[in-house]
């Protein structure tokens, strides 16, 4: 099943989420870039613009993903990360734990058919987060409805992941075993002659 709604912009609070996000990455940036931190950003419309080119282009990844990529930056960048660089980082944190960004884990969460459970997933995060947001809302509700729901539930099971919690896909239910009955002889009978006059034997 897909859903009924392409894919578009993202929801305002989720914007405004990613928005706060971004503020403490430069915050970051500040205290440990300080004099490069200035003297890229001394004006306070350019950092304003920069900014909202950086929500643009990181908006497919969860508020957690943004800041342990700015972690990674820092630690491995001697100089102020670019965009590009930013971008490299976010996808590393992600590729550790082979979680896919949000836009493509809600796509796939979308497009995967029934059942929900044999469907071979990219990670267990997109199957569990798409559970948590319940399937049927998913594929029968516009996405500026039904994306910010996934995305919730999607940066908390990514936000367990890390913190080091071990997920997995709920095991398969069994299938029932045959059941048996007991037959008379009586009834073995009867049945049997059912049969031949059905085979006309």
């Amino acid at each position: 099943m897909t859903s009924a709604t392409p894919a578009g912009p993202i929801d305002n609070s989720t914007r405004d989420d990613l928005a706060d996000t971004l503020n403490q990455v430069f915050a970051l940036f500040r205290l440990n870039y300080h004099n490069q931190f200035y003297a890229a950003y001394a004006d306070t419309t350019q950092l304003n613009q920069i900014k909202r080119l950086w929500l643009d282009a990181l908006s497919g990844f969860t508020p957690e993903t943004i800041l342990s990529g700015a972690k990674q930056a820092i630690e491995n960048c001697e100089y102020l990360p670019s965009l590009k660089r930013m971008l490299d980082c976010c996808h590393d944190a992600m590729a550790r734990h082979g979680i896919p960004d949000v836009r493509a884990a809600f796509l796939e969460a979308c497009e995967r058919g029934s059942p929900k459970l044999e469907q071979p997933w990219t990670h267990p995060v997109v199957y569990l987060a798409g559970k948590d947001s319940d399937w049927f809302f998913l594929a029968n509700n516009p996405e500026r409805s039904t994306f910010p729901v996934f995305e919730k539930h999607y940066s908390r099971w990514v936000d367990r992941i890390s913190r080091g919690e071990q997920v997995q896909l709920p095991p398969l239910p069994e299938l029932p075993g045959p059941t048996q009955m007991n037959m008379s002889a009586a009834e073995r009978q009867a049945a049997l002659r059912r049969l031949r006059s059905e085979l006309d034997l």
